[in-house]
């Protein structure tokens, strides 16, 4: 199998972050999640940077971290939920990796996402509707980009960080 990265897409809340961090212990490579990246270059938070600079200022920042993440050596790498907006980060992916899209039931999503503490603080809204709101209607308008992005994908509805992880590490394997 040639050197090559091991991308987790999919909206906030699926467990791309949690997902990362086992694939990449099992798999014996590093491991960067995007978002996190992003915000220790910047010196601030992601709603601090959609503050300041806007979305397009965010995506730039996203775009420009995921091309020189690209160029190093394999890595295991949760991307944002929105990193494949853009058509050039989408050939980035498919050009340097193989991407697995987490997806998960909306509701359960935002379950996920009200649990965690630091939600509020790190994502902006981006739609300014009720959470549940939101999530229908972004998964459902960036369903068709992460399906066109993904090679594999799992529902992580009903499925343990564990389970989940040792799918995509044999998935991966088996390449």
């Amino acid at each position: 199998m040639k050197s090559q990265h091991l991308y987790l897409t999919g909206y906030r809340g699926c467990g791309k972050s949690s997902v990362a961090k086992q694939l990449a212990e099992q798999l014996d490579l590093p491991c960067v999640d995007l978002d996190d990246l992003i915000e220790s270059e910047a010196g601030c938070s992601i709603t601090e940077i959609f503050e300041a600079e806007g979305e397009s200022g965010f995506r730039e920042r996203e775009s420009q971290a995921l091309l020189t993440l690209s160029d190093s050596p394999s890595h295991v790498i949760a991307l944002g939920g929105g990193a494949i907006l853009r058509a050039a980060n989408r050939t980035v992916i498919a050009a340097t990796g193989w991407c697995v899209w987490l997806d998960a039931d909306p509701k359960v999503i935002a379950e996920r996402l009200a649990g965690d503490d630091s939600t509020g603080a790190r994502r902006p809204s981006l739609t300014g509707m009720s959470p549940t709101d939101e999530i229908v209607a972004v998964m459902s308008q960036r369903e068709p980009l992460y399906r066109q992005a993904a090679d594999y994908s799992i529902d992580t509805t009903h499925r343990s960080i564990s389970e989940i992880s040792l799918e995509v590490a044999a998935a991966f394997r088996g390449l």
